[in-house]
């Protein structure tokens, strides 16, 4: 179901994208609009991934720079029957990680440097595990497509609008009324869309992410310590590129009030019991394979695992 929503969530966002070409530009408008959006897209699936970690100023690490966080990346790849991805550190405090690339033999996990001072090895591990479960579900090409589109439908929306609509099928001018409201409305619908996809894709990545590390808890606590630090936490790097921001496992842009109405990832309270919810039934088929009653988990809080890093 989860996939069919986001084929259907691409469709939509295309399909609107050569709405607008139409409103803006008539026939002629529609094509421009489908030759843009192929060509916007080749370029994403090509180039996306280096343009992203640019962007965020991320350094390449191997295994004589970073041995205990690439010996994770490596042994999760190796759960989930992945290919080693190119692992990267950004120099940042705030607790936080992104995945970017075409495709799993394209991969790179980019963790911020505040990740692997703030959490736990088993946190980093579930952190890690959720962004591999993105990598095996394909879905950085996807939500890269998305932004890609949506990022398209705002400078169309814009172009349209400031020289009047362009030309309809007759020769006239559009409605100056519907290059407004197409200049207004489009990016907004567009921006609903891709948050619509993004979140899916962050409930599929988490339950994904629980089953590579085998343990659900790792990164509800991981995701509780995040959520705490982006609230506290300035991420100046994601600042200065919003459009990264639903890359990341938790929002770098994070705000209460009205801004968590238009967040791209789901609330985090609810991310968290659901990862709870996957470790109650995990602890119950392993009671009854083992014949001995399940041991009761104290409340409903996340419990803490182990010490703070560099994983002492």
């Amino acid at each position: 179901m989860n996939y069919f929503r986001t084929a259907l969530l691409l469709a939509v966002l295309t399909g609107f994208f050569l709405v607008v070409g139409y409103l803006l530009g008539g026939q002629a408008g529609l094509v421009i609009a489908l030759v843009f959006a192929l060509g916007m897209n080749l370029f994403a699936y090509w180039n996306s991934d280096q343009m992203v970690l640019r962007m965020s100023n991320a350094r390449e690490v191997g295994p004589q720079d970073a041995p205990e966080l690439y010996g994770i990346v490596e042994q999760l790849t190796q759960r989930a029957g992945l290919p080693m991805p190119r692992v990267y550190i950004i120099d940042e405090d705030q607790p936080n990680a992104f995945a970017t690339g075409r495709s799993p033999e394209h991969a790179a996990v980019a963790v911020n440097s505040g990740l692997l001072r703030h959490l736990s090895r088993e946190e980093v591990t579930g952190v890690l595990s959720h962004e591999l479960g993105h990598v095996r579900n394909r879905d950085t090409l996807t939500m890269t497509i998305a932004a890609t589109i949506s990022g398209a439908i705002g400078m169309l929306a814009t172009f349209g609008g400031l020289f009047g609509g362009g030309r309809g099928e007759n020769g006239r001018s559009a409605s100056p009324i519907v290059a407004i409201a197409a200049m207004i409305l489009a990016p907004l619908a567009a921006s609903m869309v891709q948050m619509a996809i993004s979140r899916s894709r962050e409930f599929e990545a988490d339950r994904a992410g629980a089953e590579i590390s085998g343990n659900p808890l790792w990164l509800a606590s991981a995701l509780q310590r995040l959520h705490e630090g982006t609230q506290t936490i300035a991420n100046a790097t994601a600042e200065a590129n919003p459009a990264t921001a639903h890359l990341y496992i938790d929002n770098p842009l994070s705000g209460g009030g009205m801004a968590s109405l238009f967040s791209t990832h789901p609330p985090m309270e609810e991310r968290i019991a659901r990862l709870q919810a996957m470790a109650g039934t995990q602890s119950q088929a392993w009671a009854q394979a083992s014949s001995g009653p399940a041991r009761p988990r104290a409340g409903g809080s996340v419990p803490r695992t182990g010490g703070r890093g560099p994983w002492g």
